[in-house]
Parts: structure tokens; sequence; C-alpha cells
């Protein structure tokens, strides 16, 4: 279908996209984007439900292609504060993490836009192999500025470079923690490359255990023990005596088998 810059569709049989004020709202705050892709990728959509921000300064190739990713507040998909959630950002990145959604990436075509959802979901899922076989190693803010100084021969821009490298905290934290928005998640299992944990633990010793879903799933304390011997001991003697039971009927039976067949022999003979 087609649709005016208000969201109306004009042209086509099938219903417009319930998201169409997301896409709407880039092509807005920049005219220079022809294309926006949203799309669920599981992985990225996995660090989107964890809000977890996008690390740096691990893969040459998403440093040249993306660069800074951008993590969005969440808002109810399909309204216009969903939309609004990433006007802040749309003007520095084409592309961003929507938080507990998915991701939107901008391009100046479809096929542009397409590439850059599919680069940050394997950037994503290379993390998170990487990080079940040990840790993220970084490389040094040195080498991540020369890998940004060849963005504009290959017609990429880097708003990095349009504020000054010596300005921004290449390898470090975000560059949209502050003047963006009120949201400011975090990272908990990828930890920047100058905090002194680069190490940290596997993901499963940094979690809690579980809370159980309801009272009656959580289990008898220690103190409790008492009661819980008291109550397998009255089963245990329940469940002898129904055996008892049943083995004494069992032997009256063939007691009258027993005697019947006696009978049937003296008479017999």
């Amino acid at each position: 279908c087609v649709v005016d810059m208000e969201g109306k569709q004009i042209s086509g049989n099938r219903k417009r996209s319930s998201e169409i004020l997301l896409h709407l709202a880039i092509l807005k705050a920049r005219p220079d984007v022809r294309s926006c892709v949203h799309c669920h990728p599981p992985h990225a959509t996995a660090f989107a439900v964890a809000h977890e921000p996008i690390p740096k300064c691990t893969l040459p190739e998403f440093e040249i292609f993306l660069g800074e990713v951008a993590l969005t507040p969440y808002e109810t998909p399909g309204t216009q504060a969903f939309a609004d959630t990433v006007v802040p950002y749309c003007k520095d990145t084409d592309t961003i993490i929507l938080a507990n959604h998915g991701t939107i990436t901008a391009g100046k075509d479809l096929e542009d836009a397409y590439f850059k959802t599919e680069i940050i979901d394997a950037y994503c899922r290379i993390l998170i192999l990487a990080r079940q076989l040990g840790s993220v190693n970084h490389f040094s803010d040195a080498k991540a500025a020369e890998l940004i100084k060849l963005k504009p021969g290959l017609g990429i821009r880097d708003v990095r470079l349009e504020r000054g490298l010596e300005n921004c905290d290449l390898c470090g934290n975000s560059l949209f923690r502050e003047g963006y928005s009120d949201f400011h998640p975090e990272p908990q299992a990828f930890l920047p490359a100058q905090s002194p944990h680069r190490r940290p633990q596997p993901l499963a010793s940094k979690r809690e255990p579980p809370a159980p879903a309801c009272a009656c799933s959580t289990p008898a304390p220690r103190d409790q023990g008492g009661d819980m011997e008291d109550l397998v001991k009255l089963i245990t003697d329940q469940v002898m005596v129904a055996m008892n039971g049943a083995l004494n009927g069992k032997a009256r039976d063939n007691s009258r088998v027993t005697g019947d067949v006696g009978k049937a022999d003296r008479a017999a003979d």
C-alpha cells in the first residue's frame, strides 16, 4: 500500500503497517533517509529485552558499517508515543534497538536499511556466542579511531567524526547516555572496555534463583523438617495398612480355592 507523510493510506488493497508512525518519525526527522526496515531479529531482540547496550570495539565490521547503536525506552507498539522514542536518537544513528520490542534501521534505500538489520543481528549473535566461550575482548580506542576514519571514504557517516574523536568515548559507554532521554540502561553482560571488570563471570552466575510462581510452589523451610517426617510416616503407615489388607484378602481367596479343590477331589474318590 501507499501512505502519505501523515500515515493516511492513499492507495493499495492491503492494510498499512501498524508501525507506520515509527517509520514516519524517522523519515520526517531525517530527510536523507529514503527507507526504514522494522524487524524483530532474535539476537538483537534479546538485547532489547535485556536492555543491554550494544558494546563497541570488538569487531571491525561493526564499527565500520554500524558504529554507535541506540537503545530506546519502551512504549506501547503502534502508538505515537512509541514512534516518538526514536526521534532523539535517529539524527545520530541509523540503527536503533527498541526496548522489549525489536529493531529499526534507516538507509538510503531498502537494501541499505535491510543490510544494517542483518549486520546488527549477526553482531549480537556473535557477542552471545563469544560470551558463552568466555569473555568478549576489546581493541583499543586508537584502533577504533583508525576504523572510524575509514568511513568517509566508504560514504558512511559517523557522528563521532563530526563531534571529534577526541571528544568521544570510543570503546566505553554509549554515546547516547546524555542529552537524548532519561533512559540510561547499564551494561550487565557486556561491560565497556574501560571497565575494571572486563571479564565478568558467566551469565548464569549473575542471576539470582528465580522466585516461586506462587506460594504453593515454595519448598518447605529446613526448620519444618519434623513436620515433613511426620507426614511421610503417616503416608507410609497408610500404604502398609492397605498392602497388608490386600495380602490378607488374597490369602483368604487362596484358602477358599484350596478348600474347593479338596472337596472336588474327595467327591471324585
